[in-house]
């Protein structure tokens, strides 16, 4: 009888590492994920981290670098097996000569002069070259701008959308140069360039043609001569595709002043589209969003019905849309604003976005979203831990988010929600600001839970503000302020003792912090709350070497604390300090000592023989 196997079943192994990754929950203590290859350079505040970041992504930039212009030293094959996807690419061209199959391997290889030089030497041969690759050619040169590409950011940056204000009568952008800015900080358009030299000597030219010269001529900010090639493209009775249309809808801007006629224009190539059989996609709704951007009142009128338009199509809305949504009515005065913003973290906080335009990003929404509001905020908050959204954001941006978030919390929320969210988000999720921790403190106060106060000490420390001169002093402050029991005062002595230790040693290059009076005096009370008498005489002598006064507060509890441990040495030193610095409180000093001290005979005379400002004075009168 045949055995029939089951068949093996195949696993997708992306879907396994996914399915991985869903049961494990974030550990709050861990950094981000770019810092795990070696602690030792887990950044400690947001400086660092911007720091170790651009150091990260500089030096695979490099790297990728060598690889790319020295390919010679990477010719070797160690690996086994051999994986050639992760081996450097072949950059140098295997094909020799002057033929229509070198002009094409150079393309490939994106090598635009090489590439023009053999395109001319087969005409000046007489050698025809295909449409297609002529087309190709056309690609290349229309991309890069008719240079040589560099290894430098190629990345598109986003044009101005700042829309200059406006009167409500009056629906007309200020006068302007029309070819003002360009969508790429690449380099211009040139008059007569090799991709256009190139197209008036085609003998033959097919939509792929005209559509690249369009696209790149408005990639390089020629917006008019792009208008003019989609005009030649319709007497040619040639077809564009869809991007092409959607790069003229974003040049709309560029092309005509007046609001409404650029709306009109816009809706005209959207016509053409419909005309032309041409399916929008998501790139088309939003290069409409973003071109009505620039269009004042009349953008707020019309960008709902282009939502509803992409409703009516199945075409959900990428974070590019939202975006545009958010920007034509967060500068505007319609009072629909804060709804329309509501109900865009609504549609946001259901969905995990994946990058589908390059205008994806979510800080338009936190711009928007001015985060005073605690109950926007936790939506907004919802709908970055939605999936992976929060990945829209960079470090930075990402880090000004949680501050900001945070902040809210210190001001709006009760101390154990604070407290929970500081656990499970400094550190992981963002590193806290000196305001921050600020407003934690007075959370702190203001919930009368400064037992905290030590941990948030040591946090301070590897945050690297321990030399910040408002934060020691509000430390000090709170901390001084009132009696807590022995455990916590002991505590608060242990920080009194290293933030004294900060003024004192300084590392290399650092200039030392200068006390002031109301540190010392804090460090004072703290130290004696804390029974150490002799730490706090020490400090007590630094009132004289800095010239400053201590408070009647300070000197009580210093002799407080020496009545407590027995020190009468000490609280009669203290006692001399106060009549040198001629303070009206001596006498009542030596009085408590009188009554609550047991002096013996020499502690007695050294306490009478003790100069009063006042008795001098009178003994000079009465002479």
């Amino acid at each position: 009888e045949e055995i029939v196997l089951p068949r093996r079943k195949t696993w997708d192994k992306l879907a396994v590492l996914q399915t991985l990754a869903s049961t494990v929950n974030r550990d709050p203590t861990a950094a981000h994920y770019m810092f795990q290859d070696d602690p030792f350079l887990m950044p400690r505040n947001a400086a660092n981290s911007r720091l170790y970041s651009l150091s990260k992504e500089s030096g695979r930039n490099a790297a990728k670098y060598i690889i790319k212009n020295f390919p010679q030293y990477f010719d070797k094959t160690f690996a086994e097996p051999n994986i050639p996807y992760l081996m450097p690419e072949s950059l140098t061209p295997q094909t020799e000569g002057v033929s229509e199959e070198a002009l094409r391997e150079r393309i490939h290889l994106r090598m635009v002069k090489e590439s023009v030089d053999i395109f001319d030497q087969l005409l000046q041969a007489g050698t025809p070259v295909s449409l297609e690759t002529t087309n190709s050619l056309l690609d290349l040169l229309c991309f890069y701008g008719d240079v040589k590409p560099t290894p430098e950011k190629e990345e598109e940056e986003k044009d101005s959308l700042e829309e200059p204000g406006e009167n409500a009568s009056e629906q007309k952008a200020p006068k302007r140069q029309l070819q003002r800015g360009s969508q790429s900080s690449g380099p211009r358009w040139r008059e007569n360039n090799h991709a256009e030299r190139i197209f008036k000597i085609m003998p033959e030219r097919n939509a792929h043609s005209y559509c690249t010269m369009i696209r790149g001529m408005v990639k390089h900010g020629a917006y008019s001569k792009a208008y003019d090639m989609y005009i030649d493209l319709l007497n040619e009775r040639h077809k564009a595709d869809v991007h092409t249309f959607n790069a003229l809808i974003r040049a709309v801007p560029y092309l005509k002043e007046k609001f409404i006629e650029r709306w009109e224009l816009a809706k005209d190539f959207l016509t053409h589209m419909a005309q032309q059989k041409v399916q929008p996609t998501l790139l088309t709704f939003n290069s409409v969003l973003k071109t009505l951007r620039r269009c004042g009142g009349v953008g707020r009128s019309m960008s709902l019905s282009v939502l509803k338009e992409m409703e009516a199509l199945d075409i959900e809305p990428s974070l590019a849309s939202y975006d545009h949504l958010l920007s034509v009515y967060y500068k505007g005065v319609d009072v629909q604003s804060s709804d329309i913003i509501s109900e865009v973290l609504n549609e946001v906080e259901k969905r995990s976005f994946t990058a589908q335009d390059p205008d994806d990003d979510l800080s338009g929404l936190l711009q928007c979203c001015d985060l005073k509001d605690i109950k926007l905020a936790y939506q907004l908050n919802k709908a970055l831990e939605q999936g992976d959204n929060w990945k829209f954001l960079d470090v930075d941006r990402l880090n000004g988010y949680w501050s900001k978030f945070f902040s809210l919390l210190c001001m709006m929320e009760q101390i154990e929600v604070v407290l929970k969210w500081y656990k499970e988000m400094s550190f992981s999720l963002f590193y806290p600001s000196p305001k921050n921790i600020l407003g934690l403190l007075q959370a702190l106060d203001a919930a009368n839970q400064l037992e905290v106060i030590p941990s948030v000490w040591e946090d301070v420390k590897q945050l690297g503000f321990s030399r910040r001169q408002d934060l020691l002093e509000e430390f000090l402050s709170l901390m001084s302020r009132d009696q807590h029991p022995n455990e916590i005062q002991l505590a608060f002595a242990k920080c009194a003792e290293e933030i004294k230790a900060v003024h004192e040693a300084a590392g290399l290059g650092q200039v030392p912090l200068e006390w002031t009076g109301s540190a010392l005096g804090h460090v004072v009370v703290l130290f004696s709350r804390a029974g150490r008498t002799q730490d706090a005489w020490n400090m007590m002598e630094r009132f004289q070497q800095i010239n400053r006064i201590p408070t009647d507060k300070v000197m009580d509890e210093f002799l407080n604390c020496a009545k407590q441990t027995n020190s009468p040495d000490e609280a009669i030193k203290m006692v001399k300090l106060a009549a040198s610095l001629g303070l009206p409180s001596s006498q009542r000093l030596k009085s408590r000592m009188e009554e609550e001290f047991e002096l013996s005979e020499t502690q007695k005379k050294a306490l009478q023989s003790i100069k009063w400002d006042g008795d001098s004075s009178d003994s000079d009168s009465d002479s």
